[in-house]
């Protein structure tokens, strides 16, 4: 083993946890090399899943008018002959930019990129299409992948998985998407505001249950406004094409039909062709590592960060634990945590963002609080705007006034939540808000106004 061959760092994935990683370590001196299985570095985050997406996304509220649907009077009419490649044009230039960016950013920091199919040979030593190389530490970031149950068949052109499914060439008439968490929501706000007739189901009796139930409840009434039809509380059975649709049995009465189904129902870790159990690890019963809290596994050399370790399986957070993961490994008097205030940004249409206590949470658990909001529609930006349906929501403890928690639907609200995560992770108190300035007209100022009907409950109380 020459000395070309050896790394302090060896990071499998160039997703955001592995890039991350990789730069962290490389700031600090250390010698590193990323390993990279696909064609260009970024992993799902840049090629199949967030940027792609969100892509989708904004493409479907421009073409549809939905920003302006309360302004003017105008309506936009969408040829639903359009391709979905001309509708993504977008997709294609975002991901070559991100790609070279992160190229970029691993040259700036020295770190070696080498582009093949990594698996353990041992403990400390990976082989890449033929060559070995020796890593003191080596970093698993392999991410994951879209759950495809045996029994539905995903070489049928129209079924897909949360993967596959932007390379659909032409937006079909009418969708079925088995699954109502975040990507099935997304995804389902998506096609509905491009035109297609969706039916989104799922076994739960709520969609995104683990959000704030104000901020669940304004979200169901806006997909409902988009034409979408939710089947919740109910289990799908088989799934299978008939004739010229795809249907999806019910427990319950007659089977869905539709053109195309997605099913967008879980993750699993990428981590079956990696050769774990040359190195002494195994993932669990969902592909996933489990590590400790400085994101080392069985193996204490061999960290994992990011999708493979599963929940929150965020590009937000994956990056903070890459970081955090090699700034433990190797002593670093940086970044030994990841914070505990963790927001979620969910991209349906109007898209939401949350992070701390809901009002049931503090319910359920004694916890003294009022609740305060502030409305879109009274709001001079939201008017201007056309955004009229959104609310920024506050809850704050009632003996101390610290904010615990920030809710936000509508547009920019993945944007807008950061300001409340900035009082939250300083300790702040509700004061915070009515003692700031904020740009006029902006949606910002919702803060104030939310912070004002926090202090009227607190004096009533």
């Amino acid at each position: 083993m020459t000395d070309a061959q050896r790394y302090d760092l060896v990071v499998i994935g160039s997703g955001p946890a592995g890039e991350k990683a990789a730069a962290q370590a490389a700031y600090f001196g250390k010698r590193v090399l990323v390993i990279e299985k696909a064609p260009e570095p970024g992993g799902a985050a840049v090629h199949t899943g967030t940027l792609p997406s969100k892509t989708l996304r904004e493409t479907a509220i421009y073409l549809s008018g939905h920003r302006s649907r309360h302004l003017y009077g105008v309506t936009v009419e969408l040829d639903h002959h359009a391709k979905v490649a001309a509708l993504m044009q977008r997709k294609d230039a975002i991901a070559a930019m991100e790609s070279r960016r992160i190229r970029e950013n691993l040259a700036r920091h020295d770190v070696t990129y080498l582009r093949g199919h990594a698996r353990f040979c041992d403990p400390h030593h990976v082989e890449v299409d033929g060559a070995r190389v020796r890593g003191d530490v080596i970093l698993v970031a392999t991410g994951s992948h879209p759950r495809r149950p045996a029994d539905i068949d995903f070489a049928d052109p129209r079924i897909h998985d949360s993967d596959e499914i932007l390379h659909i060439d032409r937006l079909p008439p009418s969708m079925v998407i088995l699954g109502a968490g975040v990507i099935g929501s997304e995804y389902a706000c998506m096609f509905a505001a491009l035109g297609v007739r969706v039916t989104l189901v799922d076994a739960r009796p709520e969609i995104l249950p683990f959000l704030d139930h104000e901020i669940v409840d304004r979200l169901r009434v806006a997909m409902e406004h988009l034409g979408i039809e939710l089947r919740l509380g109910q289990r799908w059975g088989a799934v299978r094409r008939d004739g010229d649709d795809v249907a999806v049995e019910l427990p319950d009465g007659p089977a869905l039909r539709a053109h195309d189904v997605l099913f967008a129902a879980g993750r699993v870790g990428r981590t079956a062709e990696l050769g774990l159990e040359h190195a002494g690890l195994a993932p669990n019963a969902r592909g996933y590592l489990e590590v400790d809290d400085a994101y080392r596994t069985a193996v204490p050399h061999i960290l994992a960060a990011g999708d493979v370790i599963g929940f929150p399986a965020l590009a937000s957070t994956s990056m903070e634990q890459g970081r955090v993961a090699v700034c433990r490994a190797f002593g670093f008097d940086y970044k030994r945590s990841v914070a505990s205030l963790l927001p979620y940004g969910i991209y349906t249409i109007p898209e939401v963002s949350a992070l701390g206590l809901t009002e049931d949470q503090c319910r359920a658990d004694g916890t003294p609080h009022v609740v305060g909001r502030a409305l879109y529609r009274d709001n001079a930006r939201g008017c201007i705007t056309g955004d009229v349906e959104g609310i920024t929501k506050l809850v704050v403890g009632a003996e101390d006034r610290k904010v615990l928690g920030v809710h936000v639907i509508g547009e920019r609200a993945s944007e807008l939540v950061h300001i409340g995560q900035a009082v939250m992770q300083l300790g702040g108190t509700v004061d915070t808000f009515i003692d700031m300035v904020f740009n006029f007209p902006t949606l910002a100022e919702s803060y104030k106004y939310a912070a004002y009907e926090c202090l009227a409950a607190l004096s009533r109380d």
